[in-house]
């Protein structure tokens, strides 16, 4: 059962809209990524795969974390699209000069009103317990969808590279 909806999400996320969170990565200076609670830990993954591509990346709220600026862009993720701590971070990058990529559940968010681009995730919210879309609890739909997405932008630019899986071997944490 989960196999099949991870599988039916992922088919229906529209691939134009991951090119376009792609290019964008491609052409950002730096990519800082936020989320809450799940599709946080999630995001800090996507974080990890875009640091073997020898990309500067942050994680909001980590103590090394710089202010973001102009020619930056901020990757946040929330199923609803309302997280107050995930839009209020959109906002502060815009009002920065940066750039928002939102991936959520809902187009008419908050989050999506902000951002420069979205990847809609068709899957159930956290709080939709009644759903046809999913029988798993609270949000799994969208943060394993949420996993397979950011993992394809990666593969994706990791293609688009003549970088060898030893080359970006070198780069992954060794203090573990």
């Amino acid at each position: 059962m989960i196999q099949n909806e991870i599988a039916t999400t992922a088919h229906n996320i529209d691939v134009n809209q991951l090119v376009a969170l792609t290019e964008q990565i491609q052409l950002a200076d730096r990519v800082f990524l936020a989320g809450a609670g799940r599709s946080g830990l999630v995001l800090r993954t996507a974080a990890m795969r875009l640091m073997h591509l020898g990309l500067t990346v942050h994680v909001a709220g980590d103590t090394t974390t710089p202010a973001i600026t102009s020619g930056d862009l901020l990757v946040v993720a929330s199923g609803s699209g309302a997280t107050a701590g995930v839009v209020k971070a959109a906002q502060t990058a815009v009002r920065a000069g940066a750039q928002v990529a939102a991936i959520t559940t809902n187009p008419h968010s908050p989050l999506a009103a902000v951002a420069n681009s979205l990847v809609v995730v068709p899957a159930a919210q956290k709080t939709d317990h009644g759903s046809n879309i999913t029988r798993q609890y609270s949000g799994s739909l969208f943060e394993q969808s949420l996993f397979l997405a950011t993992e394809t932008v990666f593969q994706t630019l990791w293609e688009n590279t003549d970088e060898p899986a030893e080359r970006l071997w070198m780069r992954h944490a060794n203090l573990e």
